[in-house]
């Protein structure tokens, strides 16, 4: 088993249309805004940016996402990623009673150093740190869409 990778799924209940909660993860240079880990997006390109993220743990991770797939219509975002985190992440967004159900899906390989060194000891520190990081980004796009 290879120890620096990871697989994620996080599923977002949000009181919003679904065209309304794609088009705000649509534009990921937003997310500094209302996702407090989410530290800076600086665009590349129409279809690339770089991303720094940093959760409650003492380090900072920097990607670089490439888009892979969009589809407003089937309301899919896919990216590619390199940098600190190698692989892919993606956001389904689908309609739900009283709102919409965003799901997250990733599979990354971590390529940061000391994270590596850390992989056995803090994989279960890692998988809570994501899993805060995505809480908080479920409660900012709330508040973001309700005008909080």
């Amino acid at each position: 088993m290879d120890w620096s990778h990871y697989r994620f799924t996080s599923v977002w209940d949000i009181p919003a249309p679904p065209d309304t909660v794609y088009a705000a993860l649509e534009r990921a240079e937003d997310y500094p805004q209302w996702w407090p880990q989410v530290r800076a997006v600086t665009a590349i390109d129409a279809t690339s940016g770089t991303a720094r993220f940093r959760s409650f743990l003492p380090y900072e991770l920097v990607i670089t996402a490439r888009q892979s797939y969009r589809d407003p219509r089937s309301r899919v975002l896919e990216v590619t990623m390199t940098g600190d985190l190698e692989g892919w992440a993606r956001w389904t967004i689908a309609p739900r009673a009283g709102g919409s159900r965003a799901t997250y899906q990733q599979e990354v390989v971590v390529r940061r150093a000391l994270m590596r060194r850390l992989a056995v000891p803090g994989r279960l520190v890692f998988r809570a740190n994501h899993a805060m990081m995505m809480r908080s980004g479920r409660r900012g796009l709330t508040a973001r869409l309700q005008g909080v």
